[in-house]
């Protein structure tokens, strides 16, 4: 392939640049004008600011409702009445699981995300409808974006007959990883369904991804569970906990989690939420990326039977974490920044380098080249007015300009 030159732009809001780029990775960066001699299709970055682009690690394809009409939010009040007013509603969208997810995903990358990690539920109801919707977002964007895919027991593994065998059946489908959750609150047998979860991980030879909402003590004894077989099945940085609640709490025990997470290396992801003083819901994110641990950003659902909020722009959620943390210094926000990219990567790929307070990783020599030019006089303004202009690489090559895709 013809590799692409981007002329005039700021990695990471630095110095104006000329960065060559293939799709194996970033080839040079130099001073404008300096790369000279090789045949390359050229793009001009007018002074942008050039990062890696956004990774969503934590996504619901299959129950979004991106490009239909409005509908308006008819859950109760728990996450039990969210799961069934999915299953109430799901088959009445105007639109099949495929499409809805296809264009959720276009309008995704058109904004600048390239890695993605989706949920995609399995369950009695749905059996393998859902996960298949994803499977053909990803295959008609296969060239613009790499997409992961979580067979997802939304509804728990073990109330409805014959949950295992369709988790099965998907993990040899094209799923890429195995998930959970709350297996206290939902399946209420938290040894049973933590041992189905790992057992199939192990058989299949894929990673986990666990959501866990459960908050306080119960989270934290939840998390035990998921750490301790980690640590017995040797499955050290191939496991993720989204949500992971419990450890918004400042007690003496998610200290202790906290050390085991970055000793097994355990990735975490968050949807930026607000919680409040009597039920905290952030992440310590400084805590976690001065210990090392992996931790990624992402959309959860997309206008869909569970919320109306959600809408591609992984720029926007990145604000959103930065304003749920309470940050306003820019440091702090351009953290937040490489969380939603970066950050997010490590999720997926345990072998990149890891975030730290301060660090800007991804646009060295040898990076990959999965990239994304925004608008602003610095990385936090960016963050800030959220520019739709923007220039979407995947693999050296452009996928999307201007919020269109190529």
């Amino acid at each position: 392939m013809t590799p692409t030159l981007l002329r005039n732009v700021r990695p990471w809001g630095g110095e104006t640049s000329d960065v060559l780029i293939g799709d194996d990775g970033i080839l040079e960066v130099a001073r404008p004008g300096a790369i000279v001699g090789a045949p390359a299709d050229v793009i001009e970055g007018d002074g942008g600011i050039l990062i890696p682009s956004f990774s969503d690690v934590h996504v619901h394809l299959d129950s979004t409702r991106m490009g239909l009409p409005f509908r308006p939010n008819t859950a109760g009040d728990t996450r039990w009445s969210h799961i069934m007013n999915d299953r109430e509603n799901w088959r009445s969208a105007e639109r099949s699981v495929a499409d809805r997810a296809t264009y959720t995903l276009g309008r995704m990358i058109a904004q600048g995300a390239t890695r993605v990690r989706s949920h995609a539920q399995v369950d009695a109801d749905s059996g393998l409808e859902k996960f298949e919707g994803v499977l053909a977002a990803r295959a008609a964007h296969r060239e613009r974006a790499a997409v992961e895919i979580v067979a997802f027991p939304q509804v728990g593994i073990h109330l409805e007959d014959g949950v295992p065998d369709l988790l099965d059946v998907a993990l040899r489908s094209g799923a890429d990883l195995i998930g959970g959750i709350d297996p206290c609150e939902i399946d209420r047998d938290p040894v049973r369904h933590l041992d189905t979860v790992f057992d199939l991980a192990d058989r299949h030879g894929v990673g986990i991804d666990i959501h866990l909402h459960e908050g306080g003590s119960l989270g934290l004894f939840s998390l035990d569970l998921v750490l301790e077989r980690t640590r017995a099945l040797g499955m050290a940085g191939r496991v993720s906990v989204s949500h992971a609640f419990s450890l918004a709490a400042r007690s003496p025990g998610v200290d202790r989690a906290l050390e085991q997470i970055a000793e097994l290396d355990v990735a975490l992801t968050t949807i930026a939420p607000k919680g409040s003083l009597s039920v905290p819901l952030d992440l310590p994110i400084e805590r976690l990326l001065s210990l090392g641990i992996r931790v990624g950003l992402g959309m959860d659902g997309q206008r869909d039977y569970w919320s109306p909020w959600g809408d591609g722009d992984m720029l926007e959620r990145t604000w959103m974490l930065a304003f749920t943390q309470g940050f306003s210094r820019d440091d702090l926000i351009e953290d937040c920044l490489a969380i939603g990219t970066w950050g997010g990567a490590s999720v997926i790929d345990p072998s990149l380098a890891r975030l730290s307070p301060g660090a800007r990783p991804g646009l060295a020599i040898g990076d990959p080249a999965e990239l994304v030019v925004v608008r602003g006089d610095t990385p936090t303004a960016a963050v800030m007015d959220r520019d739709a202009d923007r220039i979407v690489i995947h693999r050296g090559r452009v996928v999307a300009q201007n919020d269109e895709l190529r």
